[in-house]
């Protein structure tokens, strides 16, 4: 091995150490406790136990179905919210672009369990500034947080809230990558705005857009903060129970690590599945 390999395999030792035992290693270990069942002592082998119980444990398909209920409606609506955001941020008639710029991204500066305080509180039904807002209209304020439909309400807005302008600013640099000209030539043939975005803008920021939802898709199915922090740790009645969520409660309340291994790579499979399938989606056409 010439000399220059050897000084730059030197360098990289100690990150490629650090790497490989507290992330590598994890992992390996983490799928290999899976197989194992945790729950007695000394671990042993039993695939049953864990991943026999995945299909019929009625609490991981209701997270299950709650993680893919935030999925199918939060992330479209939040994708275009971003698209429609990120095409008033390029506006040339917008003044003080900077300032509205840094002001959509700002809710993924705000911690998060400060944002999620502030949603509950939001949101409260005797001093919540929603529910006076419904009151002061004639209408009866609602408990938002007893109902599971409400609740789930509340978190897709609150992601929604938190990861639209982050979306918006980075199709805002796609959309800066598309070159004038091709607007011009479109003028010049009489095509109107709007006709310019469905046929011109889209299409070509249909590999930015995938970009963003396979992001999207990813955070939700790691979705832990908001149901655990906004609704009471997935309530009500797990409601609103994640599998990030789920995967948290077997893990750390009923220390079920085995179960919670299978769990996490079950969601990892999932968002893989799911990505690809939107990335087979959106492909072009030969």
């Amino acid at each position: 091995m010439p000399f220059r390999t050897r000084s730059a395999y030197a360098f990289l030792a100690p990150y490629l150490l650090v790497f490989a035992t507290f992330w590598v290693w994890p992992i390996i270990n983490s799928f290999l406790i899976s197989f194992q069942n945790t729950r007695i002592n000394p671990w042993k082998y039993s695939l049953q136990s864990n991943w026999g119980r995945l299909f019929y444990d009625p609490a991981f398909y209701n997270a299950l179905y709650n993680t893919l209920i935030i999925l199918v409606i939060q992330v479209p609506v939040m994708i275009a919210l971003a698209t429609v955001m990120a095409v008033l941020l390029n506006s040339p008639l917008l003044k003080a672009r900077p300032l509205f710029r840094f002001a959509f991204f700002a809710p993924v500066v705000v911690g998060e369990v400060a944002y999620a305080a502030v949603f509950r509180l939001m949101f409260s039904l005797d001093f919540g500034v929603i529910n006076k807002m419904i009151s002061a209209i004639g209408f009866s304020p609602i408990s938002w947080f007893d109902n599971a439909n409400a609740a789930m309400a509340v978190i897709i807005l609150a992601v929604t809230w938190r990861w639209a302008g982050y979306n918006a600013i980075i199709i805002l640099a796609g959309l800066q990558a598309i070159p004038d000209d091709v607007y011009e030539a479109a003028t010049l043939d009489r095509v109107n705005k709007v006709q310019q975005f469905f046929h011109i803008t889209l299409p070509l920021l249909k590999p930015i857009i995938l970009f963003c939802v396979v992001l999207s898709v990813i955070g939700t199915m790691q979705l832990f903060t908001e149901p655990f922090l906004i609704t009471n740790r997935g309530g009500p009645g797990g409601g609103t129970e994640t599998l990030g969520l789920f995967l948290y409660r077997q893990g750390f309340t009923a220390l079920n690590f085995g179960y919670a291994s299978a769990i996490a790579y079950t969601m990892a499979a999932l968002a893989v599945v799911i990505s690809l399938l939107n990335l087979w989606l959106g492909r072009e056409p030969k």
